[in-house]
């Protein structure tokens, strides 16, 4: 006959498998929770300790931008000199009214055909085989450029297929314009001549359609 002592270590046993059975519990030991025994939704942020997720417990693409505190992340390398897009409308500190190239066209009777804006004649072969334009505002450090315009349409001997320009600032020291008026910062003469040096026309006055030649002057962005 079974002591009573036996009994009561086979009773214990029983039991504890029942419980086991019934309850659906592993014993006590290491990774005996897995994934299998938690609901979805069961452990939220309240149950996770600091820093206990990492990228290596996440699944590519898992995470997305609304899900992201934007204040924990660092600034996009390509993005370093974000900081000073402020100034993104000037360029080497230049305003573009500052980089702005404007131009006029001038005919060979000495008045505007065609511009951009703000120049107006002063004297146009008037006085002189030159011709005096107010650009506008002060071009004291500005670019100024003059160039013939090539004209091949009117046939011999009114053809223009060559010729060069003089063009300053009449405000310069360097330069002495004639007309009355004409000496200060805003004022330019050009100086329209043939290939071999020689006023186009009688030398005073607007040259005839058949001996002028129309000629472009612009003025680039300032330097200050």
């Amino acid at each position: 006959m079974a002591s009573s002592r036996t009994r009561s270590v086979g009773a214990v046993v029983a039991a504890s498998a029942l419980a086991a059975g019934l309850l659906g519990a592993s014993l006590p030991g290491k990774n005996s929770v897995t994934s299998n025994d938690i609901g979805k939704g069961e452990i939220g942020k309240s149950e996770l300790r600091t820093n206990s997720v990492g990228k290596a417990e996440l699944r590519t693409g898992s995470v997305k931008g609304d899900e992201v505190d934007e204040a924990t992340l660092g600034k996009v390398p390509s993005a370093l000199r974000a900081d000073s897009a402020a100034a993104a409308d000037a360029v080497g500190g230049k305003s573009a009214g500052q980089l702005d190239t404007r131009w006029a066209l001038i005919a060979e009777n000495g008045t505007i055909e065609r511009q951009t804006g703000s120049f107006t004649i002063v004297n146009c072969f008037n006085a002189n085989a030159n011709c005096y334009i107010d650009a506008g505002g002060d071009v004291t450090n500005n670019g100024l450029h003059a160039q013939i315009a090539i004209a091949n349409t009117d046939g011999a001997p009114s053809a223009v297929l060559s010729g060069e320009t003089g063009v300053a600032p009449c405000g310069a020291t360097f330069v002495a314009c004639a007309p009355p008026g004409t000496e200060n910062n805003n004022v330019i003469v050009v100086a329209p001549r043939d290939s071999d040096g020689t006023p186009f026309g009688p030398g005073t006055g607007a040259p005839s359609a058949a001996d002028g030649a129309r000629f472009y002057v612009f003025v680039t962005g300032s330097e200050g």
